[in-house]
């Protein structure tokens, strides 16, 4: 009989607490995707919305307020108890410093309570591997698109571990041109997923905003000069109405330019992961990270896709954010690769910066 794991995995990096139960075999080099058996997600964006942004000192104070009660929460669902626990992982970064303490601290000390090894966890990784607790699963190697508020990145994947960079943001990410395109906008924070909603009703040509690097030569993005053209283009359309400011504008417009920000955005997101998958040969495709839930991004990644033969994996919806089950998954899928053990120091140090590619 295969020797089961049951891993404890606690995400703290920036404004969301989340903590997940996960279950896999020992063996190493097993092939089984590993279960979820409960996770619990606590979101801070009402106490930050005051502030237009993530505050990094309440946001770590929350984190210690919330991680327990979720921990306790977690394992009544899944029928455990503390002694079950085999393994605990804790997102080691990158992230904000104070926020990702706090898992790091906690974690640690329930190691060293139980007497059972801890296992620090790249973000990243955790993003990167999330679409493997999808009902479509996929299969190594593949071309791996990481979009969220912080990172936008193309990746090679050849297997846990094995990844190369291929391209990366050199300034803003794509969620931070949403959410920073949004508050110039005068949506409240965090404005990406409004200006997506406010998208469904616009023109996504109404407003010709320029492409960052589409035509570079190579896999990088940039966004922040995208951002800079909506807002003069905001600025002309105020003018032009002898508005107070944007939110004074009717609808339909305000509308339409959040429809052509998101074009812009997309398209370049969609046409780097084609070239991707052209140069490197790969026929599969995965999208993970905030951004990957954004409904746009989705038909036209699957539209693109389809006409090249290529498939193409989400992670769940519910997984798509900050979440603990990618991070005990990522702990789970580190064990079985026999990439990583852990280890039963539990002295812990935690890296707000931390390239994905130096795993």
């Amino acid at each position: 009989m295969v020797k089961k794991l049951l891993i404890l995995g606690i995400e703290s990096s920036c404004d969301e607490t989340g903590v997940a139960l996960v279950q896999c075999e020992a063996a190493s080099g097993s092939e089984q995707v590993p279960a979820l058996l409960a996770h619990a997600l606590y979101s801070q964006i009402a106490m930050h919305q005051a502030f237009g942004g993530v505050v990094p000192e309440l946001a770590s104070r929350d984190h210690i307020r919330r991680v327990l009660p979720l921990t306790q929460e977690v394992l009544a669902n899944a029928d455990c108890r503390l002694a079950d626990i085999d393994v605990v992982a804790y997102t080691r970064g990158p992230g904000l410093a104070g926020a990702l303490l706090v898992g790091a601290g906690v974690a640690c000390a329930l190691g060293a309570a139980l007497g059972k090894p801890v296992l620090g966890v790249h973000h990243l990784e955790g993003h990167l591997l999330s679409p493997f607790l999808s009902a479509d699963p996929p299969q190594f190697p593949f071309v791996a698109l990481l979009v969220s508020g912080g990172h936008t990145q193309l990746m090679r994947v050849d297997g846990v571990g094995r990844y190369v960079l291929l391209g990366e943001s050199i300034d803003d990410a794509a969620g931070e041109a949403f959410d920073k395109s949004a508050k110039l906008m005068g949506l409240a924070y965090p404005g990406g997923p409004l200006l997506a909603r406010m998208a469904q009703e616009g023109n996504p040509k109404a407003y010709a905003l320029p492409r960052p690097l589409l035509h570079s030569g190579n896999l990088d993005f940039s966004f922040a000069g995208l951002k800079t053209a909506v807002l003069v283009q905001s600025q002309k359309m105020v003018a032009a109405a002898g508005a107070s400011n944007f939110e004074a504008l009717p609808r339909v417009q305000q509308c339409d330019l959040a429809a052509s920000t998101q074009a812009a955005i997309v398209e370049v997101l969609v046409r780097k992961s084609m070239t991707a998958l052209k140069e490197t040969g790969l026929t599969r495709l995965v999208v993970a990270g905030g951004v990957g839930a954004n409904r746009q991004l989705r038909l036209q990644l699957n539209e693109a896709c389809a006409k090249r033969n290529i498939r193409v994996h989400y992670p769940e919806l519910h997984l798509c954010t900050d979440n603990g089950a990618m991070i005990a998954l990522a702990a789970a899928m580190r064990l079985q690769s026999g990439c990583q053990q852990g280890v039963e120091n539990y002295a812990f140090d935690v890296k707000p910066r931390w390239p994905l590619q130096t795993l």
